[in-house]
């Protein structure tokens, strides 16, 4: 009986590391279900990264569409998106930081070595609003309608095509909405 086992254990490894391979073939890791999409951003009271007096919430994420860029200085990722976020915020483009399980000086250092291309910045150094937001890491950036409804979320580093062929279009279509 032992034997047939050191023979069979193998095979079932296989077919069920065969089975997880073939079920994510295909998929883009960039579109990771959102589990907020079309509801309201949550609830929250943080503090503002270079303004640590200032208490940020939900409300202030109102008013206008907006983009929601999640990141931080441990991530090479938002280092390589930073310049075109840099590039859009001088075009006007509004931009809000969530600046995510950082450390504020580091944070700061890199804003004022690099640009700012946020509005403001909420600072998040346990991750609690990203958390409540479903942010598996950085960068992330959501849509967020002029009523403080998330309306889109692109996993990955924001780029010329990313804008061009998503981001710009949905902001544009969304200011023109009226409710």
């Amino acid at each position: 009986m032992s034997k047939r086992w050191i023979y069979i254990t193998p095979l079932l490894l296989t077919v069920g590391l065969g089975f997880i391979l073939f079920t994510a073939i295909g998929k883009d890791p960039t579109k990771l279900e959102t589990a907020r999409l079309n509801e309201p951003m949550p609830a929250f009271a943080l503090p503002e990264l270079i303004n640590a007096e200032r208490l940020i919430t939900e409300r202030e994420l109102t008013g206008k569409v907006i983009l929601l860029n999640v990141w931080a200085t441990w991530c090479p990722s938002c280092r390589a998106e930073h310049d075109y976020l840099v590039a859009l915020a001088n075009k006007g483009v509004p931009i809000i930081g969530l600046n995510y399980k950082d450390e504020r000086p580091e944070a700061i250092k890199w804003l004022k070595r690099l640009g700012n291309p946020y509005r403001f910045n909420i600072f998040d150094p346990l991750g609690k609003l990203g958390f409540d937001l479903g942010v598996y890491g950085a960068p992330e950036t959501y849509v967020i309608d002029q009523f403080g409804y998330i309306r889109y979320r692109h996993v990955g580093v924001v780029n010329e095509k990313l804008w061009l062929n998503t981001l710009e279009p949905l902001l544009l279509k969304l200011q023109n909405k009226k409710s």
